[in-house]
């Protein structure tokens, strides 16, 4: 962070996955995502409004707005206050910075749920889970100051300002080449939502009995729920289409768990499947289940992680790239994606596990994460656990839920409890289990 000597505000430039976020973003492109707690009671306002400002004063990387310069968009020190609302839009909205006192990311909240949705060039998911903790920890001590004397003040001491270091840079190597697929990606079919709308279905899943499945046949729990998504995609939407195209799933990868960093923006790196549904046993699900395990081995090689992330890097650090001026940027890199997002049929991001300390565990119920789909990936898949629930979560534009009501019938016959929510923009799918 550099001072402005003249306002006192500070400043800092975007790290190199955040610069493109800004250029491409738009209501029909928020690269929005949200995480939620649903907690054992009902909300207070001015309570969470609290939470969140002290949340602010712990974390200060949140309590910026964009600027943009000649070349490049950039942070600033926000000196306003943040806006909390009880929630009445769709999940994982564009933020419009003129209606939320120009901060990145909102909070709001409904009944007994607290949201945030988090603009990606701000961080990424699992930086914007300890900044979504801060603010439930303070929320229930303020609520119940009594019962959180101890834990306040253990918690406070050891809780210690992370950096906002571009942990790209600092560790990306120069001569690592890409192995990206060239290979244009099948793209979901059926008409879209009308008037705008997200359809969010949250399939709470039994935790031990997930594990317990996954575990007989070999495999993580991503892994486990990878192939099954792969599947219910081929049954549910590919089969009948007659495509040559391969399925294509990108997994966002936490590069924290790599490299040495604390910084609270965005560190991760993904790697993408590439499933010739043509191929021999692909149309089986033991036939996916064993090529998603051999792909995520080969590819969550730190090599390969290295050879994707440094990419991306050098393309931003690409000195004829720097050099061209913001406004032709935006119009240059918006007309790549429409291209590049061809090459991607679906993303899945598991952030794992919200641990959660001590007593607050009392207060809570289960935690979300959403994802913004976008009109050419028109699903996007994301989940976390807490306890014994894990929460994947489809928000989607299409006017179906055939691949939502497939994953869920696998997971119950394979004896694997699924509870069913969602906001009610698709039919329920709980009820029609065959």
């Amino acid at each position: 962070m550099k001072k402005n000597k003249g306002k006192r505000l500070y400043w800092r430039r975007l790290d190199n996955s955040a610069k493109i976020f800004p250029i491409s973003a738009g209501k029909k492109y928020s690269t929005v995502f949200r995480l939620s707690v649903v907690l054992k009671e009902k909300i207070n306002q001015n309570v969470l409004k609290k939470a969140v400002i002290m949340a602010l004063k712990q974390y200060k990387s949140f309590k910026v707005r964009m600027k943009s310069g000649f070349f490049w968009y950039y942070l600033e020190e926000n000196q306003k206050s943040p806006i909390i609302e009880e929630e009445k839009d769709y999940p994982c909205q564009y933020i419009n910075p003129k209606t939320n006192n120009n901060y990145l990311f909102k909070v709001t909240y409904f009944e007994n749920k607290i949201n945030i949705d988090i603009f990606h060039a701000l961080t990424d998911g699992n930086s914007g889970s300890v900044f979504f903790k801060e603010i439930i920890y303070n929320y229930l001590e303020l609520m119940y100051p009594e019962i959180f004397i101890e834990e306040r003040r253990s918690r406070k001491i050891n809780n210690t300002e992370y950096d906002t270091e571009d942990s790209y840079v600092k560790n990306y190597d120069r001569k690592a080449k890409s192995n990206a697929s060239s290979k244009k990606a099948y793209i979901l079919k059926g008409k879209k939502i009308k008037l705008g709308a997200v359809s969010a279905i949250h399939e709470i899943i039994n935790l031990e009995d997930l594990k317990k499945e996954s575990t007989k046949h070999g495999a993580t729990i991503t892994q486990y729920l990878t192939a099954v998504l792969i599947y219910s995609i081929y049954e549910a939407n590919y089969k009948n289409n007659k495509s040559k195209k391969p399925i294509k799933v990108c997994i966002p990868v936490n590069l924290k768990k790599y490299f040495m960093s604390k910084t609270m923006s965005n560190f991760f790196s993904y790697i993408t499947l590439v499933v010739n549904m043509k191929d021999r046993n692909m149309s089986t699900f033991e036939g996916i289940l064993d090529f998603v395990k051999n792909d995520f081995k080969n590819m969550l090689k730190e090599e390969e992680i290295i050879k994707t992330m440094s990419a991306n890097v050098k393309l931003g650090n690409n000195p004829f790239v720097r050099m061209i001026p913001l406004e032709l940027k935006k119009l240059l890199v918006r007309l790549s994606y429409i291209e590049i997002r061809k090459y991607t049929t679906i993303t899945f991001s598991n952030i794992g596990r919200f641990g959660i300390i001590g007593k607050y565990q009392d207060y809570i119920d289960y935690f979300l994460m959403l994802i913004a789909p976008e009109s050419i990936e028109k699903i996007k898949c994301s989940s976390c656990s807490f306890e014994n629930k894990m929460a994947f979560t489809f928000t989607s534009i299409l006017d179906d839920n055939n691949i939502q009501k497939k994953f869920y019938n696998f997971l119950q016959e394979n004896d694997i409890k699924v509870e069913i929510e969602s906001n009610g923009v698709l039919d329920d799918i709980s009820t029609k289990v065959k």
